[in-house]
């Protein structure tokens, strides 16, 4: 019997968030009282202490875990086990969980399951459990029965050498053998290592034990619940070695000062904190999709243990950098976390393995990534909007865009204008403003489909949009609202100057006020599209003696044909224009300017928080040309060999695909807080450096895989996706660079997100 057998549980029934954060609270004070960190290394060498948390564990039920999901299920067991691996406490919740999730649908089959299940989840009993063959690991041996005896050798077993019982997945069947520790002909050989307790070696000579008949399915999916469960203690040992690592940053000073102000290592904690909450975001949605019986946990599973093996790892190894020579003493805490993460991590085949059945079911099934659960609302929308644009954005309309010079790419008045009477230009707008007001999962459904559709985005004018909205005259918003959300008007950002790029409060523009006027001189640089733009959003100085730079900036809204303003376009490497402008004595009516005098640091973060926002929505750009890349793989008829059988190949593509899922997860936890009406602020930087990174990734990737005719551009003969990568490889520097360098990006995920002093 098996999960897809039964009926799929109702979301509401399941533990909400608020049970599982109860659940984490609960469990760190009980570890926190009976497994403190200074007697984590000596209370995990002893089988009586280990036996004696075990009990305390079942008393609160962590040992039933798994047993049915209406009580706790995969997400559960994940949260217990980060709490375990945070602590630093071997307590054998992995094979329980095991056995709950394989025999508890079997209890009343066989006397022996009951028997024990009642036993483990009293902690009387402790289970250690080996996939054999299913382990994913080829060295990990196989057993079999032969004339209804137990034969084989099984190596990697954890916790074997106090267990209570063995369950040991058998060929033959598949079957789980149930194997009391001291039955004779079975012999458990330690093979000391990382792994705290140590793995062993278990050899069996013709054992005599029961086993109950389980299904290939189900066997195979013990391999990919297992590795989530390790992989969610791993996450809490680096969670917590990483902790330790910041707040180290915080306190130990050299040449003078704190190191957490050195930009380096600010940088290296950034990176780490963008990879902990991708694996723990990864986890969740793979243990949540479990859960609820969906068909995409496994791939999702997979996903969440490809990203996490080299993040995590990564993470342990810069926790010991920060660290130095303090934390490599074995009497400190940290040498204890890099031991799990490691012995964790590299166990059912690793990163390969999850890689491999990634490319499996991308190249071999054609499957394509999972979409979104974006809640009944969003999932309605994506519905409605793939429906319009099947009526509304033809092949010919593709075949039209295609044939324009990729300069033109992206830009479509007709269907901007479509998209304005169909009133989805103003998507995020609140209704009192004429907007739609959809959520920002609404929002993320419309930007993924049209990805997917290869259509424009139509109307760009969110960011001066929400900006009004907040700041901006009755009058203004009145002359302004209607056009943007027709597409009518278009706006550039006036904002980064030769001397002043990321540095926006050291820009030097002026405008001084003369009667009914406002003068404006300086001169802005890299605008995109301020040719073809018909206002410029303007930050300029207003206040040269302001006792913090950034107290002296104001807002304006300029027309582009005012005189005195010069636009001198060139071509980006990326494939459009973008500009210089220069102001000389340009003069705008005083009711241009935006909000209140020297209040413009305000409206530019808030507006630079909707762009990043939006810039994090080229995960779904991401997402597509992925797509793209593996049906070019996967297309026999254009491949002059068949790349999809190379085996660096297939692991290359289960590596993007995995960072793809990460990249969709770290902007959705964006999304998720602008739902709920937070403000996502480091958040926002995380998914957008990430996102950044990721389409140059895909670049490179696709110059490796389909070799030299990827540098051909369009209309080149024998250019693959008539040109699509060569300009991504172009195009992805523009993602990294625009809206604030992935450097500055890093900067407000160090100082924001951890707390480091500024440098």
């Amino acid at each position: 019997m098996t999960r897809e057998e039964t009926t799929a549980p109702v979301p509401e029934m399941l533990p909400g968030d608020e049970e599982r954060e109860m659940l984490r609270d609960s469990l760190r004070r009980l570890l926190e009282r009976l497994w403190p960190a200074e007697r984590a290394v000596a209370l995990a060498a002893d089988a009586q202490a280990v036996a004696s948390i075990w009990r305390a564990l079942a008393e609160q039920g962590v040992a039933s875990l798994g047993r049915d999901p209406l009580e706790g299920g995969l997400r559960e067991i994940a949260v217990a086990l980060e709490a375990l691996g945070r602590a630093g406490c071997p307590a054998p919740l992995i094979g329980a969980a095991l056995a709950n999730i394989a025999l508890s649908p079997l209890r009343n089959h066989s006397e022996d399951t009951a028997v024990l299940l009642d036993a483990l989840h009293r902690g009387d009993a402790t289970v250690a459990f080996s996939l054999g063959s299913f382990d994913g690991d080829p060295r990990a041996g196989a057993l079999h029965r032969i004339d209804g005896r137990l034969q084989g050798r099984v190596a990697f077993v954890e916790g074997a050498a106090a267990a209570t019982h063995l369950l040991v997945l058998v060929d033959e069947g598949p079957s789980l053998a149930i194997v009391p520790r001291d039955t004779p002909g079975l012999t458990i050989e330690e093979t000391p290592g990382l792994a705290v307790p140590p793995l062993a070696l278990l050899t069996f000579n013709h054992v005599a034990a029961p086993s109950v008949t389980l299904t290939q399915r189900l066997a195979e999916d013990l391999h990919q619940i297992a590795g989530l469960a390790l992989l969610a203690r791993a996450l809490g040992a680096a969670r917590r070695g990483f902790d330790m690592a910041v707040d180290h940053a915080k306190e130990r000073r050299q040449f003078g000062q704190p190191i957490g102000r050195f930009q380096a290592l600010q940088h290296k904690l950034a990176n780490g904190l963008m990879s902990l909450e991708a694996a723990r975001l990864l986890l969740n949605n793979a243990a949540r999709g479990h859960d609820l019986g969906t068909d995409t946990w496994r791939m999702l599973g997979a996903s969440a243990r490809a990203f996490s093996g080299p993040a995590l790892r990564q993470v342990a190894l810069e926790v010991h950098h920060t660290f130095g020579a303090i934390g490599y003493s074995e009497e400190h805490e940290a040498p204890r976390h890099f031991r799990r993460i490691h012995a964790d991590l590299g166990r059912l085949g690793g990163v390969r393995r999850a890689r491999e059945q990634l490319a499996e079911a991308l190249i071999d099934r054609g499957q394509a990534l999972p979409e979104q659960d974006l809640g009944a609302a969003g999932n309605a929308f994506r519905t409605e909007v793939r429906d319009w644009l099947k009526d509304n954005w033809h092949p010919e309309n593709q075949a039209r865009g295609d044939d324009r010079p990729y300069e033109e790419w992206g830009f479509d008045t007709r269907f901007t204008a479509l998209l304005g009477r169909k009133g989805w230009n103003n998507l995020s707008w609140p209704k009192a403003h004429g907007g739609e007001g959809r959520s920002p999962r609404e929002q993320l459904a419309f930007m993924e489909e049209i990805q997917q559709a290869g259509a424009p985005m139509g109307g760009r004018g969110d960011i001066q949009a929400h900006a009004l909205m907040a700041f901006g005259t009755p009058a203004q918003k009145a002359e302004f609202l209607p056009g943007l959300a027709r597409g009518d008007i278009t706006f550039c950002l006036g904002y980064s100057e030769p001397g002043s790029g990321s540095d926006l409060a050291s820009m030097q523009t002026t405008a001084e006020r003369d009667g009914d006027e406002w003068v404006i001189n300086g001169q802005k640089i890299w605008t995109t599209a301020a040719e073809k733009a018909d206002y410029m959003w303007l930050a300029a100085r207003t206040n040269r003696t302001a006792a913090r730079p950034h107290a002296g900036i104001s807002l304006f809204i300029v027309p582009m044909k005012t005189p005195g303003l010069t636009v001198r376009p060139s071509m980006a490497m990326y494939g459009h224009t973008f500009c210089q402008e220069f102001f000389d004595n340009v003069r705008i009516p005083a009711d241009a300017l935006v909000g209140e005098l020297n209040q413009g640091w305000k409206i530019l973060t808030s507006a630079l928080a909707t762009e990043r926002m939006m810039m994090g929505s080229f995960i779904a750009n991401a997402r597509a040309e992925f797509e793209h890349l593996v049906r070019c793989v996967r297309d026999a008829d254009g491949n002059p060999e068949p790349v999809g059988t190379d085996g660096a190949v297939r692991d290359r593509i289960g590596a993007l695909a995995a960072q793809v899922e990460a990249g969709r997860q770290l902007f959705m936890h964006s999304v998720d807080m602008a739902e709920k009406g937070g403000v996502p602020i480091h958040e926002a930087a995380m998914s957008k450096a990430f996102t950044g990174e990721l389409l140059e990734q895909l670049g490179q990737a696709s110059l490796d895989i389909l070799g030299t005719a990827v540098t051909l551009c369009e209309g080149a003969k024998g250019a693959v996706a008539a040109g699509r990568f060569e300009q991504l490889l172009r195009y992805s520097i523009l993602v990294v660079i625009g809206g604030g360098t992935a450097e500055i990006q890093r900067n407000m995920i160090a100082q924001h997100g951890l707390g480091l002093p500024r440098s």
